[in-house]
């Protein structure tokens, strides 16, 4: 029995060097010359600007590529997790079952109908290394288009993906929805057998972390939140910890030290 379930966000791969995604750096924060994040990483932008949805994910992907995992992940790395992170850190660390609800950066799936189950491959990013540091923006779109079978348009010179024969990164955008994909229906069952849940660094913000709020609180198991500021919560029975992901994964090994 999952008797603790592990619900991480951002927080976590902040002291990786990786930017929270709120944050006055965040991914949904810092945004194109023309579009909002909210407004780029869309299933729309990628069907009708797909150079401009591709690049905006490739210049993040190749940011992040050399990210180390940092001794929380490595911590978390037996524990049964979902995380809302989709830089690949759990993975790397050496988490082989976790669930990446959101996805992750460094994998692709084929355009198609979002209910189709697929299975996701390893991106093309490292390909693409004379890409690395380019400033060309036209270079960068015309490779990144033809490395993810986008092509032009004879009749109007305007490209658009191709379901079935285009590529597209495995990331849960913001007009989609959780699929099994995602492996939404085994989340909400490792969250339905838990006995308690620990939240760490996460702002509560997305609809993962209040399914399980809801589910927790339902069943009424206890409720631990690790955030140097956390989100205070309307329930009898949480614990808040003040403390970086870092810290408490250092805390809770060294308790472990103590008991045995």
């Amino acid at each position: 029995m999952k008797k603790e379930l592990f619900i991480t966000g951002a927080g976590v791969s902040a002291e990786s060097g990786v930017p929270t995604f709120r944050g006055t750096d965040g991914l949904w924060t810092v945004g194109s010359r023309n579009y909002t994040p909210q407004e780029m990483a869309t299933r729309s932008m990628y069907k009708s600007n797909p150079a401009e949805f591709l690049l905006w994910y490739f210049k993040r992907f190749a940011s992040l590529q050399d990210v180390k995992p940092n001794p929380a992940h490595f911590w978390l790395s037996d524990k049964f997790l979902i995380t809302q992170n989709i830089d690949g850190l759990d993975g790397k660390a050496g988490n082989t079952n976790y669930i990446p609800i959101h996805g992750r950066l460094d994998k692709l799936v084929v355009y198609d109908n979002q209910e189709k189950i697929q299975k996701p491959f390893d991106a093309l990013w490292s390909e693409m290394k004379e890409c690395h540091g380019s400033s060309d923006i036209t270079f960068l779109k015309n490779s990144l288009l033809t490395k993810c079978n986008i092509l032009k348009n004879t009749s109007d010179n305007s490209y658009a993906p191709i379901k079935g024969t285009s590529l597209k990164p495995f990331v849960l955008l913001f007009d989609e929805y959780y699929t099994e994909n995602y492996r939404i229906n085994e989340a909400m069952n490792w969250m339905q057998i838990a006995q308690k849940m620990i939240f760490i660094g996460t702002s509560f913000s997305v609809n993962i972390t209040n399914i399980a709020l809801e589910i927790a609180m339902t069943n009424g198991i206890p409720i631990e939140i690790v955030d140097p500021k956390p989100v205070k919560i309307n329930y009898p029975n949480v614990k808040y910890h003040y403390l970086t992901a870092v810290e408490y994964c250092q805390f809770r090994s060294n308790l472990s030290e103590t008991k045995s």
